[in-house]
């Protein structure tokens, strides 16, 4: 039988080509990926928290907006947590004590909203799109409500076991961020809806 032989040439260039069509695709992601997030409010907070994901996402604005769903969710689950870890704090006065109270209930509502967002966007294709968009936008936005609403119940002053941080300090560490990311969320999913359907565009 007779062999055939490539010349090695020919490999080390196939091989050489394939990377630099590897190496093209990860530029081509990260950059839709950082032009995505510099129309957001936060890009910085938006590139950084999605880079890894970028391989995944690629250039489809759908699985960027539902990544973002995500890791904006994880954000509010941590932000939860630390919320109820704060209303065990002795010696806290009541109007902080009742406030915080109200702030767990409010990112419980803003998990819950983000939770049925990211549903529903896994679910896009079943869905009359303009009725989707309408509803999850609705949805973040109450999550981003929620989230400012949680600041609005904290006087300021009397620090924690003489930490230098006030109660509504403490609050708004944990707050803010989530916030940000909700605020991005936004931006995002609009942007998904401008790309598939432009009559739907969210203001």
């Amino acid at each position: 039988m007779k062999r055939f032989h490539f010349p090695s040439i020919q490999f080390s260039t196939l091989v050489s080509f394939l990377l630099l069509v590897g190496a093209a695709g990860i530029r081509t992601n990260t950059e839709y990926l950082r032009t995505s997030c510099s129309a957001t409010s936060y890009p910085r907070l938006c590139y950084t928290s999605l880079s890894v994901y970028a391989g995944k996402i690629k250039t489809n604005p759908r699985t960027l907006a539902l990544a973002a769903l995500h890791v904006n969710l994880a954000a509010a689950r941590s932000s939860a947590a630390s919320m109820r870890r704060l209303a065990r704090t002795r010696g806290l006065r009541r109007r902080d004590a009742l406030a915080i109270g109200d702030c767990v209930e409010e990112v419980g509502d803003s998990v819950f909203e983000l939770q049925r967002s990211i549903e529903e966007l896994g679910r896009s294709r079943e869905r009359d799109f303009g009725a989707l968009i309408s509803d999850i936008e609705t949805w973040v936005s109450s999550a981003l409500t929620d989230e400012e609403t949680c600041m609005e119940g904290f006087g300021g002053g009397r620090a924690i076991n003489g930490s230098r941080y006030n109660v509504k300090a403490k609050v708004r560490r944990h707050i803010v961020k989530v916030a940000h990311f909700t605020s991005n969320s936004l931006a995002l999913i609009n942007a998904y809806a401008s790309s598939s359907a432009p009559e739907f565009a969210l203001p």
